[in-house]
């Protein structure tokens, strides 16, 4: 397998960077437009934004490092959040209570995530392959929205479920439901907007590739002319 370069790198970076911000922070629930939604919300659009645009240079092969790196950062976060919380805290420092509060539940929204991610990403390498199949590579902005709307759903599903079934007494079947749809309906519309920065960003991730054959065609064509 071709080894990961440098502009891999940062989306690599850029990747795990927003899954670890969007499940940190996802306890705190905000509004956006009269929806309320977690503002682990903003975390996540990126990410489904650079798998697309591997998969559509790379190929689905290496975007599965880009998930199984996301999975074992969130492995990593919840283990230290665990321990963390689980060690006594200074008792000359009251606000220690209040941050263990937070990163406890920080905790169950990173395991939320973990089963989310890990189903919803699965699913998406696999939908943007099969339609870039059927398509015969045509139409990525296609692809992009297709793949992406429906990941986004199974995601806010399981991961809204998980996360904040019984959270608090109000938060029952019932309105984990209501948030799910309008949830779904956001990611939506950052779906859509996405769609002119994955064009732009295969532009971008896909120019290496043609200037790394180009280069080594002419150490092949130079290396023959020498000998």
């Amino acid at each position: 397998m071709k080894p990961i370069d440098y502009k891999i790198q940062l989306l690599l970076t850029m990747f795990v960077s927003s899954l670890l911000l969007g499940n940190l922070l996802g306890s705190k629930l905000i509004e956006i437009f009269g929806i309320v939604t977690s503002v682990g919300l903003l975390g996540y659009p990126p990410t489904f934004l650079i798998t697309d645009i591997v998969e559509e240079v790379r190929g689905k092969e290496v975007t599965k490092i880009f998930v199984h790196a996301g999975f074992l950062a969130l492995c990593i976060a919840a283990f230290f959040v665990f321990v963390s919380t689980g060690l006594p805290p200074s008792p000359y420092i009251r606000i220690m209570r209040l941050i263990i509060t937070f990163f406890s539940s920080s905790l169950r929204i990173i395991l939320a995530s973990m089963i989310a991610f890990t189903i919803s990403q699965h699913y998406d390498i696999w939908a943007f392959n099969f339609w870039k199949k059927k398509t015969n590579g045509k139409y990525l902005w296609l692809r992009n929205n297709l793949s992406t709307i429906v990941s986004q759903l199974l995601d806010s599903i399981i991961f809204t479920f998980i996360a904040f079934y019984h959270a608090t007494p109000e938060l029952g079947a019932v309105s984990i439901f209501y948030m799910v749809l309008p949830l779904w309906a956001l990611k939506i519309i950052f779906a859509l907007l996405d769609t002119p920065f994955v064009y732009l960003g295969v532009r971008w991730l896909a120019s290496e590739d043609v200037k790394e054959v180009s280069s080594h065609e002419e150490n092949r064509e130079t290396g023959l002319v020498k000998s």
